[in-house]
């Protein structure tokens, strides 16, 4: 998994599908390289590996969810920009969203804030959504095909690769921007990640995030994802540092020195990338690169080696360049 079931007992965050963020990836647009290429995946109900019974499932977004990309300019693990997105309720196969923008003190504000991009953008459903103008940004909401690859059967036995890809021929909800580089930072490193959030008892709750991907779901202990989970960046560092540091010397037989370093490429879980840099994770990650593998090398210092899967095949030339949804599962 990337992030996908990042709950404790490989459950969704909330126990719901629709609240779980499954990956980011940010990379430069293939279109114009002076703007950038946010994805933000959510939602893998159609997967089937969640211990989540089936029928308590649902597509689309959560109506109470608080759906968040945000963008540390600064390098101090806290929000300076942010894009939220909140939804409709989901009826007759019919569900609208609302986008917004937000710098400074208002991306740090649990309800969404700023200025508005676009009200009541239709979440595509189909193999016919397109993409929406909101504002100066180019934006696609709806179901595509996920674009990680793992070999999640191999991970769980001892890394003896299956050759197997429990992520071919899924689908997750992708939110696609292609924003101008200005807007993010006038500076070319930016920090990114996702939080997702739901309205809980007259509170704002958050219930997942992530940067970097196959973090939670495999590093935190199992007790420990949903505190991981309700946490901010800003906190990682002295939150994690000597409990992953121990991880790594442990499994992966770092040194004292090497562990700390390599913690701290993951902490705090903010995905890091330099525009004028080739993407490459985990300078940004593009939808192609084989994170699953680098993750299991990072944690064993190199002893793990590649699973041998390839990207998908269905990924598209054009924006919002993840696959058209499949047709199975449905």
């Amino acid at each position: 998994m990337s992030n996908h079931y990042s709950a404790a007992n490989l459950k969704f965050p909330g126990d719901d599908a629709r609240l779980d963020f499954t990956d980011l990836f940010v990379f430069a647009s293939p279109d114009d390289p002076d703007k950038t290429v946010l994805v933000a995946d959510m939602n893998p109900y159609t997967t089937g590996m969640s211990a989540m019974p089936p029928f308590l499932m649902k597509s689309g977004f959560h109506p109470d969810g608080i759906y968040r990309i945000n963008i540390d300019t600064d390098g101090d693990a806290q929000a300076d920009a942010a894009f939220t997105f909140v939804f409709s309720e989901l009826v007759d196969g019919r569900q609208v969203g609302t986008a917004y923008f937000a710098t400074g003190p208002g991306a740090r504000e649990p309800e969404p804030s700023g200025e508005v991009l676009i009200t009541d953008t239709p979440v595509g459903f189909d193999d016919a959504a397109q993409p929406v103008a909101a504002g100066p940004v180019r934006l696609f909401v709806g179901v595509r095909s996920d674009p990680f690859f793992a070999d999640a059967d191999g991970s769980f036995h001892g890394f003896a690769w299956t050759g197997q890809d429990a992520f071919a021929d899924r689908n997750i909800l992708s939110i696609v921007l292609e924003v101008p580089n200005e807007m993010l930072s006038p500076k070319p490193e930016i920090g990114v990640w996702v939080s997702v959030s739901v309205r809980r008892g007259g509170a704002i709750v958050q219930v997942d995030r992530g940067g970097h991907p196959t973090i939670n779901p495999f590093v935190s202990p199992n007790n420990t994802k949903n505190e991981y989970n309700s946490r901010q960046p800003v906190d990682d560092v002295a939150n994690y540092l000597d409990i992953w540091s121990k991880f790594l010397q442990t499994n992966g037989g770092y040194s004292a020195d090497d562990a700390r370093a390599a913690a701290l490429i993951v902490l705090p879980d903010i995905l890091r990338y330099d525009r004028s840099r080739p993407v490459e994770y985990p300078n940004g990650r593009s939808l192609t690169g084989d994170a699953f593998s680098a993750r299991f090398a990072w944690m064993s210092n190199g002893k793990i080696g590649s699973q041998g899967l390839k990207p998908h095949d269905d990924l598209l030339a054009e924006f919002p360049y993840l696959g058209v949804p499949n047709v199975y599962p449905v």
